[in-house]
């Protein structure tokens, strides 16, 4: 997958977002920026404690003035060890419209090369056009495919849960 310079992603951030792998002390606040959003899925606090002990490697933050602003939570596919899979994107609103979270993506997907990850996937439900877009995009400058395909649809969960489409990309 084509590297990219996440300097040329157009946007209105400071030069001073900081991008880094997170630290078991940054679950608390992802788990308050997933809480924010009213648009994730809330997993638990350990969840996102866990996750930042366990799936560091694959994961990312972003950081403003010493305050993570977003994240990017993902892990590599045990049965496909190229697979990138993206648990969750998430931004604070006051930070949105910076293309931070096309920053972490790009960034996170470099950081992951070396370890042998050629594709990305995620999940999005059908009426969820910002994340489309958002991932449509990050094909878009890899100059890659990107796919889709339903992956779950709502019989599949117990609790009224929205159709979840996959997403691949990579060649």
């Amino acid at each position: 997958m084509k590297p990219v310079d996440t300097r040329a992603i157009p946007t209105t951030a400071p030069d001073a977002v900081l991008f880094r792998s997170p630290q078991i002390d940054d679950g608390v606040r992802l788990w308050e920026i997933a809480r924010d959003s009213k648009v994730l899925d809330l997993n638990s606090s350990y969840a996102y404690l866990l996750w930042c002990r366990d799936f560091s490697a694959t994961s990312i933050v972003a950081e403003v003035d010493g305050r993570v602003v977003g994240f990017v939570s993902g892990y590599t596919r045990p049965s496909a060890q190229e697979t990138l899979f993206v648990w969750q994107v998430a931004v604070d609103e006051d930070q949105r419209g910076k293309a931070i979270a096309a920053r972490m993506l790009s960034d996170l997907m470099d950081r992951t090369a070396p370890l042998g990850v050629t594709h990305l996937e995620t999940t999005i439900s059908p009426d969820n056009e910002a994340s489309i877009a958002l991932f449509t995009a990050l094909a878009r400058r890899r100059e890659v495919p990107i796919t889709r395909q339903t992956l779950f649809s709502p019989n599949d969960f117990p609790d009224g849960h929205e159709a979840e489409d996959l997403y691949t990309i990579g060649a």
